[in-house]
């Protein structure tokens, strides 16, 4: 949003001569391609001239997911070359007699080439190939030829640096490490797209920042309740310890044999039936939760006898 839109037109000079050191730094033109010298030649489609040239070979082919158990499309480029010409940019009226070069291309974030030529070689195969690639895991299908040009006459939206060298207007990729983009598009378009961009990057980044605090939510909520449970467990064992050096130092040891085991603090008087078992102080049966069970046996309390110690 921070680019100077700027004409190519008679005026365009001017508007360098006046900027300080000849210079704008983020400026945005557009123009018709133009190329300099000698045009590239499609090497698949007659009359076809461009000023980039970018051939590439993509193998395609099935890989088996052994963690899924199915076979994924996998694509690879084997091979791709790009030639470039120098080329420059001009009005789409023509007649201005300004020209804009365009320097170091292949720098640009997006560079709009045009699809001219594509064919699909699909792979053959022996019947021991396919055996063999089954046991592998990798079936391949074939090989994609693309060729992609810049035409000569294309309209173009660069964004970079406009600088004023001698006679010379370049447009070269901008030095305070902001974007270079040569693109078909318009520069409104352009413009929406990256704004595009950018909201789904703030989208996602807002999405994992909720996402990381509620993991980090999580966790510290899990070692806080691990720690209060580990506070807890040592508290009572510490009481534990106390109401059992109370019980020795008051009574002596005959008594801790007698004393509750759910308070350690009484001495038994109940009697479980149908168990049997003489556990628990009266206080302790009664605060037992519904339905009450044995402490020792866990079974259901039918019946409570008391216990006389004489």
């Amino acid at each position: 949003q921070g680019a100077r839109r700027v004409q190519l037109d008679g005026d365009l000079r001017s508007v360098l001569l006046e900027a300080p050191g000849r210079c704008v730094p983020y400026a945005v033109i557009e123009g018709v391609v133009r190329s300099v010298k000698d045009t590239l030649s499609s090497q698949f489609v007659e009359n076809c001239k461009g000023v980039v040239q970018r051939l590439t070979l993509q193998e395609h082919k099935m890989v088996w997911n052994r963690t899924t158990h199915l076979w994924n499309d996998y694509e690879k480029i084997i091979h791709q070359r790009t030639n470039t010409t120098p080329f420059e940019l001009v009005p789409a009226e023509g007649g201005a007699g300004v020209a804009v070069r365009v320097v170091k291309p292949l720098e640009a974030a997006e560079l709009s080439l045009e699809t001219v030529y594509e064919k699909f070689h699909p792979s053959v195969q022996s019947f021991t190939d396919v055996i063999g690639h089954y046991i592998s895991g990798e079936r391949p299908k074939g090989i994609q030829e693309t060729e992609q040009m810049l035409k000569v006459g294309a309209a173009l939206t660069g964004v970079g640096e406009l600088v004023l060298d001698n006679a010379t207007i370049k447009l070269q990729p901008p030095k305070q490490g902001m974007p270079y983009y040569l693109s078909a598009v318009d520069f409104e378009s352009l413009l929406q797209k990256q704004e595009a961009s950018a909201r789904f990057w703030k989208v996602l980044t807002v999405v994992f920042g909720v996402a990381t605090c509620a993991v980090l939510f999580f966790l510290l909520r899990k070692q806080y309740r691990h720690h209060r449970e580990r506070r807890q467990l040592r508290q009572m064992q510490e009481e534990f310890r106390q109401a059992q050096e109370r019980l020795m130092n008051a009574e002596g040891g005959d008594t801790l044999k007698n004393a509750c085991v759910v308070c350690l603090s009484s001495t038994k008087s109940c009697v479980f039936l149908e168990c049997g078992h003489v556990c628990s102080c009266h206080q302790c049966y009664q605060a037992l939760p519904e339905p009450k069970k044995c402490p020792i046996c866990r079974q259901g309390i039918a019946r409570v006898v008391p216990l006389y110690n004489s």
